[in-house]
């Protein structure tokens, strides 16, 4: 048994593997500043969760074996300091997941968009045909128990995120997986606090491709997005390269049907981007021995990630979508998934700005008409949320001119989004479909409570 401590175990990751190791027979114990539910809950059942918050050097000694070091403890942490000062290895959670995989097939799915749902499938057809699988993705998949699955298994399926792994390794999380099988999902400039520069956010990704995989490494890449295809090119000479594209489809009362060889296939995802996902996994799939046919009737059942186009309410008149979509790019696929499986319906789309780029002034002219696609929109930001991230105050003003769409509505305080959103929906006479779009919670609203009214 080694003796494993957590710095900054709280993480969405970091919480589901100190859980899957003490699984396994490890002695875990961890540290965090704050741990909020669903990880608090989910620690204290697994009789792991720090009696108090805070750090505390005095946990560190010599019986610890190994650090996983958590992406939001600072340099100066004064666990990792003694950590460092015993010597004691220290791992970032994808240094700590190649070391327990390194004798896998390893598949990464990376690129900017589509990654949780691109891993999610590929995790969904593997289970619906008996394969047995390790897994790291970043959101609760129906049918999974956790998020992080580590055991004797031969293939491991990790979702792979381009952010730095932690405060000691700067380099991004997918440097660290070298993959026999990779997806590259897409290319959009995000993480501005990270990457200044889109040119700078590229070269990542040409690094992972070029430096990162093995010559030979099997890639499938989105064959619709120019930006990948460049970057292929230029630095996928060495990998077998095979890109996917859109298939052919059609809607039947909101629903997506397949237009195969074999016939109508009817799957219960929708929107351009999410079929285009599905093809992705698919291809790995296929590259795992999986049929085609098999495939499909798999994905047929796949019910989606929390929090990707999930449906949260639906009665008559009203349904209700939540996503996770946070740059431009995903604003827009998202609007355009929805806008397309119900074109009859009135469109209202929210969404929050909640990270460090979307409110940072610099990075916003990246969302211009990105919701055009809405019948009605709103924008809502916190300036709680823009204190935490010491970033300068944002009036609603400029975000408006931003987004480059005159009727916009622009609010920042809860109270004022919940009116906002009672008096559209109260207005309209058509049935109406309302997308909430955020990767924090739009200031802890209950939207239950919101469209009941």
């Amino acid at each position: 048994m080694n003796n494993i401590h957590f710095i900054a175990i709280g993480g969405a990751i970091m919480h589901q593997l100190a859980i899957t190791l003490q699984k396994q027979g490890q002695n875990i114990s961890g540290s965090d500043d704050e741990i909020n539910d669903p990880a608090k809950s989910n620690l204290a059942a697994a009789g792991i969760l720090p009696a108090e918050y805070g750090w505390f050097p005095e946990k560190i000694t010599k019986n610890i074996d190994a650090i996983v070091l958590g992406m939001h403890a600072k340099g100066d942490n004064p666990e990792l300091l003694k950590a460092k000062e015993l010597g004691i290895p220290i791992y970032s959670f994808p240094q700590y997941i190649y070391q327990v995989s390194e004798n896998k097939k390893r598949v990464v799915v990376a690129g900017s968009h589509g990654k949780t749902t691109i891993t999610s499938m590929i995790m969904h057809i593997l289970q619906a045909n008996g394969v047995d699988f390790d897994y790291m993705v970043g959101a609760k998949v129906a049918g999974f128990d956790s998020s992080v699955k580590l055991s004797d298994a031969p293939i491991i399926v990790l979702e792979g995120d381009e952010y730095p792994a932690s405060v000691e390794e700067k380099r991004p999380k997918i440097f660290f997986y070298h993959p026999h099988i990779s997806v590259l999902s897409g290319i959009a400039w995000d993480h501005i606090n990270v990457f200044p520069t889109y040119e700078i956010y590229l070269q990542q990704f040409e690094t992972y491709l070029r430096d990162m995989m093995e010559p030979g490494a099997k890639l499938y890449y989105n064959g619709e997005d120019e930006e990948v295809k460049k970057v292929v090119a230029s630095a996928g000479q060495k990998l077998d390269a095979v890109p996917y594209n859109m298939p052919a489809f059609h809607y039947e009362n909101g629903d997506a049907v397949l237009d195969t060889d074999s016939g109508p296939v009817p799957v219960s995802v929708f929107g351009r981007h999410n079929l285009l996902n599905m093809q992705a996994a698919i291809a790995v799939c296929e590259q795992l021995g999986i049929s085609k046919s098999d495939c499909y009737k798999a994905i047929a059942t796949f019910a989606g990630a929390a929090k990707r186009l999930e449906k949260i309410t639906e009665r008559e008149g009203l349904v209700v979508y939540r996503d996770f979509a946070h740059a431009p790019s995903k604003l827009k696929a998202t609007l355009d998934a929805v806008r397309e499986a119900y074109p009859d319906r009135e469109l209202i789309a929210c969404f929050e700005l909640h990270t460090y780029s979307s409110l940072n002034e610099q990075f916003l002219g990246e969302y211009a008409h990105s919701m055009d696609s809405a019948d009605k929109a709103i924008v809502h930001f916190s300036h709680h949320a823009i204190s935490l991230k010491g970033l300068p105050e944002l009036k609603a003003e400029t975000v408006k001119e931003y987004f480059m769409r005159e009727d916009l509505g622009v609010t920042d305080e809860k109270g004022k989004l919940e009116s906002e959103v009672r008096r559209l929906l109260g207005e309209t006479k058509k049935p109406v479909c309302l997308l909430l779009m955020s990767s924090g919670t739009f200031d802890g609203i209950d939207w239950n409570s919101v469209v009941s009214q």
